[in-house]
């Protein structure tokens, strides 16, 4: 069976903390370095949303997937990540299987964030000194995730420049442990299990039910 998480606590529950939790502090997006200014941005709009829709969302907690279309998922990279994802393995499917990969992967995601902001308890994140070149247009945006009575927990933003000179979110880690690296590591044991055509076929049918 498909295991695509090996920590839901701490890949639901803390992975879109990013894009939900309220930022420690005064400094402005203005004064920050582009990627941690998106990142602020994204949080921001995101913590609003939640707030102005709370009522929709207690009566209806499906709308939060339009939330998250609307507001997340334009920041990141699903064909970089899938690709990432899989490896190796990438060019055993073809074209067209392809684009259907990365079409389920980010379903996958928005499942996935989407429940953890249903969750949100409001923890607080702490940026850290960004110490990145802009230049090599690839960068990681470090923070910590500020927890009541315990460590603060660290994560990591990696983000690259595309050629339209928009920054894309491409991996996250927390606590040293990588979002993407993970999901290889699921991926390659169900196709080590039965092939990569079937790892896009559960995927698909694990979507296609999560929608009934």
């Amino acid at each position: 069976m498909m295991q695509l998480l090996k920590s839901p606590k701490q890949f639901t529950a803390m992975l879109l903390s990013l894009a939900l939790l309220a930022v420690i502090g005064t400094v402005s997006a203005a004064d920050m370095p582009a990627p941690q200014a998106l990142v602020k941005t994204a949080s921001d709009d995101m913590l609003a949303a939640l707030k102005e829709n709370e009522a929709k969302l207690e009566a209806d907690p499906t709308q939060i997937y339009g939330l998250v279309e609307e507001i997340l998922i334009p920041h990141f990279d699903f064909a970089r990540m899938a690709k990432l994802a899989l490896g190796k393995n990438w060019h055993q499917l073809d074209g067209e299987q392809q684009k259907q990969f990365v079409e389920e992967f980010r379903i996958l995601l928005v499942r996935t964030y989407s429940t953890a902001m249903l969750e949100y308890t409001e923890e607080e994140i702490r940026f850290l000194p960004f110490h990145d070149d802009l230049s090599k247009k690839r960068v990681n945006v470090p923070m910590e995730v500020v927890q009541t009575g315990g460590p603060a927990i660290p994560m990591v933003l990696s983000l690259y420049q595309n050629k339209e000179d928009a920054w894309k979110v491409y991996d996250v880690k927390i606590e040293g442990i990588s979002l993407v690296t993970n999901y290889r590591s699921s991926f390659a044991r169900d196709i080590n299990n039965g092939g990569v055509e079937k790892l896009l076929a559960d995927l698909t049918a694990r979507n296609q039910k999560a929608r009934l």
